[in-house]
């Protein structure tokens, strides 16, 4: 699935592949292989095309913060601003898989009431769980994964009103 990702007023369509235990990522007509190598001072190791970055990634409900030795990047997925998604201060609120993974645990269940910041789903991506939050308090709407569900980017998991 392709996903809009917007850094520094930039936006991009980004489709993730995995492909023999390596990750592609699609931008625009540029294609580039990234491994992915965890470090134990918290920081990863991402190989983009033979060269080696430190980056630590940050869910955020939002999209993720990337920080590199150098500095931090917000990336924004589709609709969605650093103050949450737009429009976040009623109405409904669609959760999505911030790449492919695996869906390891659901946190919630449909009508149950969350709190701003409470955990919802767990994806396992790119050997890192991933916890996706609830960017206010509300109530769940919908659940649309289950435990062991493989998810594709952009995936619509869990809607909050």
């Amino acid at each position: 699935m392709i996903v809009t990702a917007t850094v520094r007023g930039q936006s991009h369509q980004v489709e993730v592949r995995a492909v023999n235990g390596r990750y592609v990522a699609i931008i625009g007509d540029r294609s580039l292989e990234v491994d992915y190598l965890d470090s134990p001072d918290g920081f990863a190791n991402l190989l983009v095309e033979g060269r080696s970055r430190d980056v630590l990634v940050t869910r955020r409900p939002w999209g993720y913060a990337v920080t590199l030795r150098s500095g931090r990047y917000d990336v924004l997925l589709g609709d969605q601003t650093p103050a949450g998604p737009r429009g976040s201060a009623g109405g409904v609120v669609r959760l999505l898989a911030p790449m492919p993974g695996k869906v390891v645990r659901v946190l919630v269940e449909q009508g149950q009431p969350v709190t701003e910041a409470q955990g919802l789903v767990v994806v396992e991506a790119m050997k890192m769980e991933n916890e996706i939050k609830a960017p206010r308090e509300g109530t769940v709407r919908e659940v649309h994964v289950r435990e062991g569900q493989a998810v594709e980017g952009g995936a619509l998991l869990v809607v909050v009103e």
